[in-house]
């Protein structure tokens, strides 16, 4: 058991310092990303909000079709490949880094290491269920794929995916100051008191 958690343990360190290599061009846009997605300042989520509101407003718009708007995407992306790694280190100073920050930077980059075996963990065990569970995996994804389908149907897409990526850029930050872990708390107390009640009940 201690062997298979230290090869983890290996594995894990190895794909952090090679995405710590691969990102090291944007290191100092990831630091400064870092500090608004946590609410470093008090104001930063008033700057996520009003930042996201006036990219979708503007591509409500200009309303662009779903081609233009894939070119306009990729391009922005391949764009920002080739200037920030030259520009940023002439804006930041690259050379002014101090240890705290190479730990804050490799700390970031662990977390997104976790995050996608997490995501892959979850991929395997659909999976998984499809082999051992066919109709649950059946019925579960169905049923998830129906109520996609009927947000999707009640609610225009722009703003639904306007709300989508308002919450995944707050999300950080609620996670960082305790806010989701608060609200899970309360939700949690609530269930507990009425499966109580409810077994008071049945008595």
């Amino acid at each position: 058991m201690a062997e298979g958690d230290n090869k983890s343990a290996n594995l894990l360190a190895q794909e952090t310092s090679q995405l710590e290599e691969q990102l090291q061009g944007w290191g100092e846009v990831i630091l400064a990303g870092d500090k608004v997605l946590r609410w470093e300042k008090p104001w930063y989520p008033a700057v996520l909000v009003g930042a996201t509101t006036m990219v979708f407003m503007l591509i409500y718009y200009l309303d662009p079709s779903v081609l233009t708007g894939l070119s306009c995407t990729v391009m922005f992306l391949c764009l920002a490949d080739y200037l920030v790694p030259t520009l940023a280190p002439r804006v930041f100073g690259s050379n002014k880094w101090t240890t705290e920050q190479q730990q804050r930077f490799h700390e970031i980059c662990g977390n997104l290491v976790k995050t996608q075996r997490r995501m892959l963990g979850w991929w395997k065990r659909l999976f998984a269920l499809k082999e051992e569970k066919p109709k649950m995996y059946f019925f579960s994804v169905i049923s998830s794929l129906v109520a996609v389908a009927w947000i999707g149907q009640e609610v225009h897409n722009l703003f639904l995916t306007y709300l989508i990526v308002s919450f995944l850029l707050l999300l950080p930050g609620l996670s960082q100051h305790g806010i989701i872990s608060k609200y899970a708390g309360m939700v949690k107390r609530e269930i507990n008191k009425l499966l109580k009640q409810k077994e008071k009940k049945n008595e």
